[in-house]
């Protein structure tokens, strides 16, 4: 009998230390990653943050990226506390997401500005384009609006007020060529080339899908606002509640808009003469 009870305390002793081992290995493994900055990003942006995130780790900050394929999950992802930032989208867009999901989140700073284009691998001018043509357009508010901002720019239609940047396909006051519009998401207008007449898509989109090179579009939009620059989202109360990772993510911005090495990352990714710096 003193043999099992020996053997069972024994045995018990066991347990207890793998627990309280696994419990050391599980603190230990937490706070290493608790000053880890994950930041949710589209693609295209992936290269030239990561080039980023290297040099940020020379100089102790740890910063994590994570691919979102869509430009829905980001903010939701994002509103529930499940990561620290993101970077995908520009003020008008953030604006619309707040106002329809009430998300409690706002940027803390400027990234790149790309310009937008027409493309299309079927005609070499807008002149060219015929009566009845296929255009694909994006299919949310904001990114529709500029679409129609940039045919209005190069008058392939008409706009019931010329200046407003959240314009639908309803406020068209004059389509001459009668183009049938088709709504895709935004990330699949770089797809879209290899089917439709005219497309309004992204460099950085087309350079990553590879189906046209960003540089051949018909026509370019002339803005040189940073109304529509890509920002960095953070949650309302994020500054407060983490006040050493939003220091250490402030940082991390610092690098991503004055290095040398990730400009040169982004002119890979975007093109010299496509991007400007939304910061200044």
């Amino acid at each position: 009998m003193a043999v099992n009870t020996k053997t069972k305390l024994s045995f018990i002793g066991v347990i207890v230390a793998v627990l309280v081992i696994g419990l050391v290995i599980w603190n230990q493994k937490r706070s290493t990653t608790t000053d880890e900055i994950v930041i949710g990003i589209s693609p295209p942006f992936a290269k030239p943050l990561q080039v980023a995130v290297d040099e940020a780790k020379k100089d102790g900050i740890n910063v994590r990226l994570v691919e979102f394929s869509d430009w829905n999950t980001p903010n939701i992802t994002l509103n529930h506390g499940d990561i620290d930032a993101n970077y995908f989208q520009h003020q008008p867009f953030l604006s619309n997401a707040i106002k329809e999901a009430a998300y409690k989140i706002k940027p803390i700073a400027h990234g790149i500005a790309t310009h937008v284009g027409l493309y299309s691998k079927k005609y070499k001018s807008l002149q060219d384009v015929p009566n009845g043509a296929q255009v694909v357009i994006p299919n949310d508010p904001v990114n529709q609006g500029r679409a129609l901002l940039l045919l209005q720019q190069v008058k392939l239609i008409g706009l019931k007020d010329p200046n407003n940047h959240l314009s639908n396909l309803q406020d068209i006051a004059s389509n001459p060529k009668n183009f049938k519009f088709v709504e895709v998401e935004g990330p699949q207008t770089a797809r879209a080339v290899d089917e439709a007449d005219l497309v309004f898509s992204y460099p950085h989109y087309l350079r990553l899908a590879g189906t046209l090179d960003p540089n051949d579009a018909l026509a370019f939009d002339d803005t040189t606002s940073n109304r529509y620059a890509i920002l960095f989202v953070v949650r309302d109360d994020y500054e407060t509640q983490h006040p050493e990772k939003a220091e250490q993510l402030k940082k991390f911005i610092h690098i991503y808009q004055n290095s040398a090495q990730v400009k040169q990352a982004i002119n890979a990714e975007v093109g010299e003469k496509l991007w400007f710096a939304g910061w200044k």
